[in-house]
Order: C-alpha cells, then structure tokens, then sequence
C-alpha cells in the first residue's frame, strides 16, 4: 500500500514560471507513479494530487471529499480586513457541499440554460466582429498586438458583464484583481493578493446596493432581489458575484487563447478548420479543451473519511486533494498520443474518444460550458478568416504563462 511517507515526488512550486509554461512532464511523472501522490509544496504544506483520468472522474463525484475548505487550510495568516475578504467571498457555491451547494446551484441554473445561452450568440457576433476590427486596425498601425489583451480577454469580460450587469467600465480593475487572487502570493509582490480581495469585496458590495436600488434585466440583479429557497444573504450574494465573475471570464480568455496559440502554431489545423464548417471548429476547441486544459485543477477537496483509490493508494481522512484536470485530460490510456493537438479526434467518424474533464465532473460540473463553447465557436472562426496571415511575433516557448495550480493560459500572445 502506498502511504504518505512513501514514495514521495519533488517538491512543487506552482509559482515557478518554467513549470508554469508545461507542466505535464512533471504530472506525466506522478500519473506513471498511481492514481494519487503525496506531494510536498512550496509552501511548506502537502496535498494529493489525482492525475489519472479514472481517479479523477471517480474522486469527483466521491461525497467522500468535502469541497468546503478547512480553517486552517495554507499558511497560517493573521486577522485582517482583507482576510475577512478572502473568508466572505471564499463562501460561493465552488466550495460548498449538499444541501448548501443545491440550492446555490438551482439560483443560478436559470441564466445558463440552453435556451438564455443561445440567444446570446447575436450579441456575441457584433462583440467580436467589433474587437476584430479593433485588431486589424492596430497590427495595421502598431504592426504587434496582444491578443490576449486585445481579443481574449474583452470579449469573455464583455459578455459575462451583460449576464452579470457588471459597468464595462470597471472591466480593467476587475481583472486585475481576479488575476492576483487566482495566482500564487509567491508570484506577486508583497500585499498585491490581500489588496485584490479587499479590493473585490468592496466593489462587490457597492455593486449589490446599486442593484437593490437600481435593477436591472441581468443575472445579478435578478440574485439580489430572488427570493426563492430563501434567497441569498449578503455574504452569499458577495460570493457568488465573485465566483460567476471569475468563473465567467478565466476560463473562456484561456480557451481562447489557447486555441489562438495551438492554431498559429499548428498551421495545418488552421488551415483545415478555416476550410471546413462549425463541426471543424467545435473539434478545434474539444481539443484545445482536453490538450490545453483552461482550468489546470479543480477548487481543494478534503477526505471527510479514509478513501482507497485502488491500486494500493490510499488517502487518510483530513488530507488535502487537488483533481489536476490538466493531467486526467492526457492521460494516455483513455486519449492516444495525449501530448499531441488532434482536433480529429472529436470529429463525428473518427472513433468517440473519452468526455474530457476540462469542465470538471460530477455535481460540481461547470454551470457556464455552454456560454464557454459558445463564445470560442463564434471568435475563432471569425478571428482566422479576417486576419488569415496572422503569425505569432514571439518564441512559443518563451511565452509567459498564468502561474498556479487553479487557471492556465499563456498570459501574453503577441502577433503580427
């Protein structure tokens, strides 16, 4: 049997900007090694990390494991007003269990069905067609542009600000506050993470007093004043603003993003989807889902009881589990040659490959899939026809990529 003290890997550094920019390497490692291993971080904490596709689709869906964080949990850190930030907005529905998570989830269900989805596409259209524009006008005059910056990051900020009723104004201040709190602190300079919850917290709450004196026809307003199952108190009102946000926009910027890179450098594949029709395009972004996962690993869970994995590995009660998504997701007994981008793989014909886990599994199963699919089969296509000689101005290699365990993506993309 496999314990703790037993047969431990090299320490993790999620803040480390080469393990950052490739990671699988080193999950490649631990998934030859079991479904599960006790690994030592930076931190100076231990946690398990599930890199196994089967594992991780069985784990997330375990009652077993609590998704409501310890109160110790990370580095002892002292009373503060950012720290009761971090506490309030930490409550949304991410890290929550039955009944709690339940009734979260059905209070927000009614903006994410298929329908409220899809009719957002005519929207979605113009905003793209509109930050296109705005990209070809600025590699006409600048020669480089970001597309991260440009593309990839206001057009998910845009739409999820419509569903929410977010000011487009407050969009830049948003996201730089969402980006330090799903960073590592070591990552960033001293204080920045406590600014950006204290920061968060207090634009939230101002938002949800406009919202109460001012309604509107979104997402948010409709939370504010639901009164369903008995609505949402303060503090859940502030946590689900923060997590619908977060949620709303990181993973989709990654997507896209992702799949911008894997194209540019992929150019046959380019080549193939701007030749084909929508189906080509939703295996482009399968694809980029499973090999590029934007969501790296899921939100901690905690072993309520002793779970057996198989395989001899067993997890003691009380210990800290990350699903690395990002690792089930090439898992080469369930996806051949996991390391390569074959976006035929999901295309009607080519032999049904395993669902991916980039949307995560079970009762925790990402609300916004739809809105995220959405999004990237509307803005690729559309970026590619208009600009098709689009070529990357930068070493692939050398690009600098989201630190953390949590979202992955690179986080500048120059082009010209």
């Amino acid at each position: 049997m496999i314990g703790e003290d037993e047969r431990v890997p090299e320490l993790l550094d999620p803040a480390d900007p080469a393990f950052a920019r490739d990671p699988y390497p080193y999950y490649a490692r631990l998934r030859e090694s079991g479904p599960a291993a006790r690994v030592p971080l930076a931190n100076g904490t231990h946690a398990w990390l599930v890199t196994g596709y089967e594992q991780a689709r069985a784990v997330l869906a375990d009652p077993r494991l609590s998704n409501v964080p310890p109160a110790a949990a990370g580095r002892p850190k002292p009373d503060s007003p950012a720290q009761r930030a971090r506490g309030c907005l930490a409550r949304h529905m991410l890290n929550s269990d039955a009944p709690d998570h339940g009734r979260l989830r059905r209070l927000t269900t009614a903006a994410f069905t298929p329908r409220r989805v899809d009719a957002l596409r005519p929207r979605i259209e113009r905003l793209t067609d509109a930050l296109v524009s705005e990209v070809a006008g600025r590699l006409a005059r600048e020669g480089v542009v970001d597309l991260v910056d440009a593309f990839a990051f206001p057009l998910p900020v845009l739409v999820i600000g419509e569903v929410l009723g977010v000011p487009e104004a407050d969009r830049a201040d948003l996201r730089e506050w969402t980006y330090r709190v799903g960073s590592p602190a070591d990552a960033l300079a001293r204080g920045a993470v406590d600014e950006a919850w204290a920061g968060l917290h207090a634009y939230f709450s101002t938002l949800i007093e406009h919202k109460r004196r001012a309604p509107g026809d979104d997402l948010f307003s409709a939370l504010v004043h639901d009164a369903r199952e008995g609505g949402l108190d303060d503090g859940e009102l502030l946590a689900m603003a923060f997590l619908l946000l977060f949620a709303g926009y990181e993973t989709t910027m990654n997507l896209l993003a992702s799949a911008s890179l894997l194209l540019l450098t992929h150019p046959a594949e380019a080549a193939a989807a701007r030749a084909g029709d929508e189906a080509r395009w939703n295996a482009v972004i399968e694809e980029t889902l499973r090999h590029a996962s934007p969501l790296e690993g899921t939100t901690w869970r905690r072993t309520t009881e002793r779970v057996d994995l198989g395989g001899g590995t067993v997890i003691p009660a009380e210990d800290s589990v990350l699903v690395v998504l990002a690792a089930a997701n090439r898992d080469p007994h369930h996806f051949p040659a996991p390391d390569a981008f074959r976006p035929a793989r999901y295309l009607t014909g080519a032999g049904r490959p395993a669902p991916h886990l980039a949307f995560g599994h079970g009762p925790h199963f990402c609300l916004g899939s739809r809105l995220a699919r959405l999004e990237a089969v509307v803005a690729l296509p559309r970026l590619f026809d208009a600009l098709p000689g689009l070529t990357l101005a930068a070493d692939p290699a050398e690009l600098p990529y989201r630190p953390g365990l949590l979202v992955r993506g690179p986080r500048r993309l120059p082009v010209r």
